[in-house]
């Protein structure tokens, strides 16, 4: 009989299994609700559900072996994890012009920015147990909001096609003709974000803060450290809306004042770095 490694045969890993399944079963009900109802999201739904559990797994097992790296490689793990983002989050706004180059750009700029000034400022740790996670968590939530900031754009920009040619056909300049959308996305994309700002400590209360309070924590302090990680959280996501929006402003155009058609680009990964640098 193959014996199990230590970590797999540990009770409580077997117990989190026990969890997983409870989990499982509730996103099955949401699954099973979106076909009765033709929502035709079951396949989205089930996929991402079972790869973020795949993934998330493997992050585990694999987290001893990351904290080990030196801390100069720190930066090139957070730099892929941006790259990973920017290919998951451009498919939000898959008919965007450039969406994979401008995700990279808004996603390492929010990111690294609040990065940087927050391990400067001794809230991160200069270690890779802190740096990494820490910053997965602020890479992933600036994430969600390039994702949600290319998808109303796609969507505000399809919707008035003909409000902006004929804009454009008056001499209004490109950046006013699509002003007022490029707002709504930023505003529809940090909503997420203001509303856990809005609730925190009374409807939301975040894990790592309860965690912290379990392991000993000064509460006052782990109250005050939290809060400190979803200033983080919204300073990123805000610089990477902002950033983004910028960009695509500038990308629906052509170099002769024209809007861009937005439809569908190549989804292989060397046609997308192909158009990026080609940009």
């Amino acid at each position: 009989m193959i014996a199990l490694p230590d970590r797999l045969s540990d009770p409580v890993v077997v117990e989190g299994l026990v969890q997983v399944a409870a989990a499982s079963a509730l996103a099955a009900v949401v699954i099973g609700l979106s076909s009765i109802r033709d929502l035709d999201l079951e396949r989205e739904l089930g996929g991402s559900f079972v790869r973020g559990f795949v993934q998330v797994v493997a992050m585990g097992a694999l987290i001893g072996v990351l904290f080990t790296i030196p801390l100069s490689y720190s930066g090139l793990l957070l730099a892929a994890m941006v790259g990973y983002a920017a290919w998951e989050s451009r498919k939000r706004g898959d008919r965007v012009p450039d969406a994979f180059r401008i995700s990279v750009v808004s996603l390492g700029v929010g990111s690294a920015v609040v990065i940087v000034t927050m391990v400067a400022a001794g809230a991160i740790e200069r270690t890779v147990r802190n740096l990494v996670p820490v910053g997965g968590m602020i890479i992933a939530n600036a994430m969600k909001t390039n994702s949600l900031t290319l998808d109303r754009f796609q969507g505000e920009i399809e919707s008035n096609k003909d409000e902006i040619e004929a804009a454009l056909a008056l001499g209004v300049p490109p950046e006013r003709a699509v002003s007022e959308f490029v707002t709504e996305s930023v505003r529809a994309s940090l909503i997420p974000v203001v509303d856990a700002m809005r609730t925190l400590g009374l409807v939301y209360i975040p894990g790592m803060m309860s965690g912290m309070i379990l392991g000993g924590a000064n509460p006052i302090y782990a109250a005050e450290y939290q809060f400190v990680i979803m200033g983080m959280i919204f300073a990123a996501g805000g610089l990477t809306s902002m950033t983004a929006s910028h960009l695509l402003g500038r990308a629906a155009f052509t170099d002769a004042a024209q809007l861009r058609r937005f439809e569908p680009t190549e989804g292989t990964v060397l046609a997308t770095l192909r158009s990026a640098i080609q940009r």
